[in-house]
C-alpha cells in the first residue's frame, strides 16, 4: 500500500483542489456572463459540476500533482499544473461537444474555467511555498536577506545565470552565512538593474571601491564562461581588495552540470588557461559504452582516474580498475564508492605486463571496451631506466593488445602523447612504438585507436605541482630554458576528449587533440607566483638549470611525414600519413620486422644494457635523436 495514502495532508489538498475546480467553473460563468446569469445557467453549472469535478481530480492525480511537497513547489510544478489544466480543458469541451455540440453552452465560459483552475490551484501552491520559506522566492519575488553579527558581506563578479544561481542558493539555505551586497558586471545594459532585489551596481573596475563602501568580506567570481584574459583581469582587481576571493569553475569541471557554492574554490593557473568548454555528443559515446563492460589501465593516475569519474556518467554496466599503485586503486576506488556512488566496479591490483593476470582479468570479466593509460611518463626517469620503459610502456602494452584481440574487445583506445612526435626521449620513442604497434594489430576484429595530446595541468608529472612546492618554500622556482613551450590542457577535458574521440574510431587512426597555443614556462612560473600573492624576481627568484635528458624546447603534434584532417569534431584531429599506403604484404612484412625487432630490444631490456636499448629504439623509430 502506498504510504502516501495514509497521509491526511493528501486529502486536504485534493480537497483544496476540488474546492478550486468548484469556485473556477461558477467563477467563468459569472465572467462570461457579467455576473448576470439566469435559472437555465445555474442549473447547467450544477449538471456540470456532477462530472467535471471528478474528471480533474483523475486528470491532476495521472499528471502526478499530489505526489510532490506544495513547500517545494518550482517552475517544474507550475508547468506540470499548467499542462493538467489545459488537458482537463480539452477533454470537457469535447465531452460537451460530443454529447450537446455545445448548443446553449458557451465556449468562452470553458475556456475562462481552464485558466481560472490554473491561476487559483497555482496561487495557492506559491503562498504555501512562501509560507513555509520566508527566504525563498514567490515567482522571482525578491529574496530576502540575513542579518546578525556572523554574517559575511560578499559580492558576486558575474550577473549572469550563474551569478543568480549563487545568490538564490545562498538565500534559501538558513546555514550558509552569507549576505549578498550587490553584483558587479561589465555588460553596461545590466548596470542599475536588480536580480531578486539585489542591485547590480557597476562594473568591475569599481570593485575596491565597493569592497570598501560596503565592508565586504569576501568575493564570489561567477563566470564559468570568461577568457583567460577577462579572468586575468578580473584577479588583478581581486588582488587590489586584498580579501578572500573565490570563483566558479569552467563547465568542464563541474561534471554534473550543477552550478552551485560547493563548486567554489580558490583560483588556480588552471582557471587561466581559457579554453572553451567540451561539447560532448552524448547519444555518440553511450552507443559504445551504455550497458558495456569498460576497463581502465593504470586506473589511479591523473588521467586514468579523471577517465574513471567521466565514463561512470555513461551508464556502464560494470568499470574495472586496473592499477599497480595499491593507494592509487584505493583512492579512486573510494572516490567512486563514496563520492560519485557509482558501485559497479571491480578492482584489479597488479602490472600490465602480468600476462596471466591480464588474460584472466578479460576472460572472466569480458570487457567490450578498454582505455589503455597506464604508463611510465616521467621523462628524465626513464632516461635513467630505460629497460623498465621497454618492459612497461611496450611490452606490458602489448601484452594488453594481444589479450584484448584473444578475448574479443570491441574498442582499444591508447592514452598517447605529443612526446611521441619526433621524439627526443626514451618515454617518447616507447610510445611511438606502441602507436605503431598499434596500428600492426589493426584489422583483426578489435578497433584499436590512439590519441595524441601535450600536457595536462596538475597531474603527477606537471611541473605545476613542482613550482607550488617551490613557491611554498620560498623559492628559488627552477625552470630548464627561459623559451621552454609547452601544449597544455585540464585533465577533465583530456579525458573528455578521450572518450569522444573512441566513438570516432573506426580502427587503426591516431587522434589529436586540439591543443591550443603553446605556453611559455616561464610565464606561468611568473603567474603561479602571483597567484601566490608575491611578485617574481621580488619575492620569489626565478633560476634556469638547462634542459635535462630526452627534454624538447618545444612541442609538436604532428610527425615528418604527417599532416592533420579534421574529424566530426571540432576538438579532435586525426592524423594522416602523406606518404602513399603500401600493400597488404608490405603491411604483413612490416608487421612481422617490428615484432623481430621488438623481440630484439626485449632481449637487450632484460640485459639492462642502456645505449644498446637506445640503439635499437631508434632503429625502429629513425625519428629518434637521443641526447
Amino acid at each position: 500500500m502506498n504510504p502516501q495514502l495514509k497521509n491526511p495532508k493528501l486529502y486536504l489538498m485534493i480537497l483544496g483542489d476540488c474546492f478550486f475546480f468548484v469556485l473556477s467553473l461558477i467563477f467563468s460563468y459569472l465572467i462570461r456572463f457579467e455576473f448576470k446569469i439566469n435559472q437555465n445557467q445555474i442549473a447547467q453549472i450544477m449538471s456540470l459540476l456532477y462530472w467535471v469535478i471528478p474528471l480533474k481530480l483523475v486528470i491532476f492525480l495521472n499528471f502526478g500533482l499530489y505526489r510532490g511537497m506544495w513547500r517545494y513547489t518550482g517552475m517544474k510544478d507550475v508547468w506540470k499544473l499548467a499542462n493538467a489544466s489545459v488537458f482537463s480543458t480539452l477533454i470537457v469541451m469535447v465531452m460537451i461537444y460530443y454529447q450537446y455540440g455545445f448548443l446553449n453552452f458557451s465556449r468562452a465560459a470553458f475556456l475562462l474555467d481552464g485558466l481560472l483552475t490554473l491561476l487559483l490551484t497555482g496561487t495557492v501552491r506559491l503562498i504555501i511555498r512562501y509560507f513555509f520559506q520566508s527566504d525563498s522566492t514567490l515567482f522571482f519575488y525578491p529574496l530576502s536577506q540575513k542579518n546578525g553579527k556572523n554574517v559575511q558581506k560578499v559580492i558576486i563578479v558575474g550577473a549572469g545565470d550563474a551569478g543568480e544561481k549563487i545568490l538564490r542558493e545562498i538565500s534559501e539555505n538558513q546555514t550558509l552565512n552569507y549576505k549578498v551586497e550587490g553584483f558587479l558586471d561589465d555588460n553596461i545594459k545590466k548596470i542599475g538593474r536588480t536580480i531578486h532585489g539585489i542591485p547590480i551596481l557597476g562594473n568591475i573596475e569599481i570593485l575596491p571601491q565597493i569592497v570598501d563602501e560596503k565592508n565586504i568580506k569576501e568575493i564570489f567570481i561567477a563566470i564559468p564562461s570568461a577568457s583567460s584574459s577577462q579572468l586575468r583581469r578580473i584577479v588583478e582587481v581581486c588582488k587590489q581588495c586584498r580579501i578572500s576571493h573565490k570563483i566558479l569553475p569552467g563547465m568542464g569541471e563541474i561534471i554534473d552540470g550543477k552550478v552551485n557554492l560547493k563548486a567554489l574554490r580558490d583560483i588556480s593557473y588552471e582557471d587561466f588557461l581559457g579554453r572553451s568548454p567540451v561539447h560532448l555528443r552524448i547519444n555518440e559515446i553511450e552507443n559504445y559504452l551504455f550497458d558495456r563492460v569498460v576497463m581502465v589501465t593504470g586506473c589511479g593516475g591523473s588521467i586514468g582516474s579523471e577517465l574513471c569519474r567521466q565514463l561512470s556518467h555513461f551508464h556502464p554496466k560494470e568499470l574495472i580498475l586496473l592499477d599497480s599503485s595499491e593507494s592509487n586503486l584505493f583512492q579512486i576506488q573510494n572516490e567512486l564508492d563514496q563520492q560519485i556512488h557509482f558501485q559497479r566496479y571491480h578492482t584489479i591490483l597488479g602490472s600490465i605486463q602480468d600476462a596471466s593476470l591480464i588474460d584472466h582479468t578479460l576472460e572472466t570479466l569480458r570487457p567490450k571496451v578498454i582505455f589503455h593509460a597506464a604508463a611510465y611518463k616521467h621523462v628524465p626517469m626513464l632516461e635513467k631506466n630505460p629497460a623498465e620503459a621497454v618492459f612497461n610502456n611496450i611490452f606490458g602494452s602489448k601484452t594488453v593488445m594481444e589479450s584484448a584481440l584473444r578475448h574479443g574487445v570491441e574498442r582499444f583506445v591508447l592514452v598517447s602523447t605529443d612526446k611521441a612526435v619526433n621524439p627526443t626521449s626514451v618515454m617518447g620513442t616507447t610510445k611511438r612504438i606502441t602507436e605503431l604497434l598499434l596500428q600492426s594489430y589493426q584489422n583483426n576484429g578489435t578497433r584499436f585507436m590512439a590519441v595524441r595530446f601535450g600536457n595536462v595541468l596538475g597531474s603527477s608529472g606537471s611541473v605545476i605541482p613542482v613550482f607550488r612546492q617551490q613557491i611554498k618554500l620560498g623559492g628559488p622556482v627552477t625552470i630548464t630554458h627561459p623559451d621552454i613551450t609547452r601544449f597544455f590542457m585540464s585533465i577533465p577535458e583530456a579525458a573528455q576528449l578521450i572518450i569522444q574521440a573512441g566513438a570516432l574510431g573506426l580502427g587503426g587512426e591516431i587522434f589529436v587533440l586540439e591543443m591550443g597555443t603553446p605556453i611559455n614556462i616561464l610565464d606561468m612560473a611568473k603567474d603561479l607566483i602571483r597567484l601566490s600573492g608575491k611578485e617574481p624576481e621580488k619575492d620569489i627568484r626565478i633560476i634556469f638549470t638547462g634542459l635535462r635528458n630526452g627534454e624538447k624546447m618545444y612541442e609538436e603534434l604532428t610527425g615528418k611525414d604527417e599532416y592533420l584532417l579534421e574529424t566530426t569534431h571540432e576538438k579532435i584531429m586525426k592524423v594522416q600519413v602523406s606518404s602513399l599506403p603500401g600493400s597488404q604484404e608490405n603491411a604483413e612484412s612490416a608487421k612481422i620486422l617490428l615484432q623481430n625487432q621488438l623481440d630484439s630490444l626485449f632481449e637487450l631490456a632484460r640485459q639492462n644494457d642502456q645505449q644498446a636499448i637506445k640503439r635499437k629504439l631508434k632503429d625502429i623509430v629513425p625519428e629518434y635523436k637521443p641526447d
